[in-house]
């Protein structure tokens, strides 16, 4: 029913101005808008072409001009100025000035943006310029500026108690209708002086089920259809109208661990239940791509990073029993270990936004049965996970981290690995070799020299599995014939609306 309801208001998105203009292109994921804040929901307004980060990220993993043209570096590595396009402008028709964007960066660091993680000395406007100072080199500075937490909007996007009202960016297009969590209407920016984009007006639609956006795909609802399952990938394929896509993307599926729990604390326990889980048999019989099967944490697309030289993860459940033999745990009458009285019962909750995770979950509850582990599985909502972490009530919990949020993994790596964790990082856990790698490769330039504190990241995190890698993730998408010249974005930064156009 709900489906049907999207469904409705989305083909009504288009009926607005009584057909006097053309359908708009439509995008529909799985991702509901959550807020206003950048740091909720400021990756849909940032795909959507509303919105700007003062950086950008080339599909090679280079920094490309944004809001800013260009930038230097002091030679004391400690002072960055970012000088703006001259013709910038909000959605308000305001000039884009670098006052403005100081300020929306300031703010953005006491809001949950991935800038409140580093130190800064100061963020100011100077002659026209935006000045960002650290007190000590950071060489991935241009990557967290490009994270859509960082995105720029207008003064008035404000209220008067600095809470955002109204989202005014800079970007091709602007904000027509906002209906939170579901959708978004935009229509083309007068105001914007780059190439116009073909589509006068675009919408976006979240839907949570994976065949619900195949089925919009098929039925020519949708121009892009995104994370699409492999059921629905199968069924799609014989259909002309579309064209189906699998592009590998730097996320990886992952088991996140409590190790709080005293039935997790102990590194045996998690390397037990790494040792169990069939990788490649989950690999070729769910995801239908044997090569999607994790070996380490970081996928392959991630070149910097992806180490092929470590030992990979083994499926071997005899080695998984000795291990927790070792921990004191004894087979019961039906299988499932005991230890003073008590069961090795864990719950596992499953995010529903990625199709194919309760899938896997329920893999995951069989082949750990097999080593005598009892799991329940509960598909839950997104806002979950982090509510049972903070309430201690998780324990163990499945989902898709991407590791290109900020477009240097340094930066998602230290939100995740670092004292606190995030909420798909460690939990209770830490390492201090790991946090000094991580100053090392914040303030290494040299990439050459980046290697070896990588290489110590990538051993650390799979010799102490602090969360447990499944498999990497292939991002499946239909694209109906009806667009052309659609390019997907491996970062994830932009759907790359403005370069969209209707096929001849």
């Amino acid at each position: 029913m709900r489906f049907l309801l999207q469904l409705a208001v989305f083909m009504l998105l288009g009926l607005s101005a009584a057909g006097a203009q053309e359908r708009p292109l439509r995008v529909v994921a799985p991702f509901e808008i959550l807020g206003l804040e950048p740091a909720q929901a400021g990756h849909i307004f940032l795909r959507m072409d509303v919105a700007e980060t003062l950086v950008t990220f080339n599909r090679d993993g280079t920094a490309a001009p944004a809001l800013a043209q260009s930038w230097t570096l002091s030679d004391d590595r400690r002072e960055w100025r970012f000088r703006l396009r001259g013709d910038a402008r909000f959605h308000d028709d305001t000039p884009v000035t670098a006052e403005a964007v100081a300020a929306s960066l300031q703010r953005s660091r006491g809001k949950g943006g991935v800038l409140s993680q580093i130190a800064l000395a100061s963020i100011a406007a100077e002659q026209g310029t935006v000045v960002i100072r650290t007190p000590e080199p950071f060489a991935p500075l241009p990557a967290f500026l490009a994270n859509y937490s960082s995105i720029i909007l207008a003064p008035a996007s404000f209220d008067a108690a600095g809470n955002v009202a109204r989202i005014l960016g800079s970007g091709p297009y602007r904000v027509t209708c906002l209906a939170l969590p579901l959708t978004l209407e935009a229509e083309r920016f007068p105001g914007w002086t780059g190439t116009a984009p073909a589509f006068a007006r675009v919408a976006y639609l979240s839907v949570a089920q994976g065949e619900s956006r195949a089925t919009m795909a098929e039925s020519g609802e949708a121009d892009l259809a995104l994370t699409l399952p492999p059921t629905a990938m199968r069924r799609l394929a014989s259909n002309p109208q579309v064209e189906l896509r699998s592009e590998p993307v730097p996320r990886t599926r992952i088991l996140l661990v409590n190790t709080r729990d005293p039935l997790l604390a102990d590194l045996r326990a998690r390397r037990a239940i790494s040792l169990a889980i069939d990788r490649a048999g989950m690999a070729a019989g769910i995801l239908r791509n044997p090569a999607a099967a994790a070996t380490q944490l970081l996928p392959p697309v991630l070149a910097g990073w992806h180490d092929p030289a470590l030992a990979p993860l083994a499926h071997d459940p005899a080695e998984a029993r000795r291990l927790l033999a070792e921990l004191g745990w004894k087979p019961g009458a039906d299988g499932i270990l005991v230890r003073d009285n008590r069961r090795f019962r864990l719950s596992l909750r499953t995010l529903t936004v990625f199709p194919e995770l309760p899938t896997m979950a329920a893999a995951l509850q069989a082949q750990l049965r097999e080593i005598g582990i009892e799991v329940e599985v509960q598909s839950v909502g997104a806002a979950e996970i982090p509510a049972a972490r903070a309430d201690g009530s998780l324990q163990l919990a499945l989902g898709a981290r991407n590791y290109a949020l900020v477009p240097d993994t340094l930066g998602v790596l230290q939100e995740d690995f670092g004292p606190e964790g995030a909420v798909w990082g460690a939990m209770g856990w830490s390492s201090p070799a790991l946090l000094d790698a991580f100053r090392q490769l914040g303030a290494t330039f040299d990439a050459a020299a980046r290697a070896a504190p990588r290489r110590v990241v990538t051993g650390i995190l799979q010799q102490e599995l602090p969360v447990i890698p499944l498999s990497w993730l292939d991002y499946n998408l239909a694209v109906s014939r009806r667009v052309t010249n659609v390019r997907f974005d491996p970062y994830e930064l932009s759907y790359g609306l403005r370069d969209i156009r209707p096929a001849r």
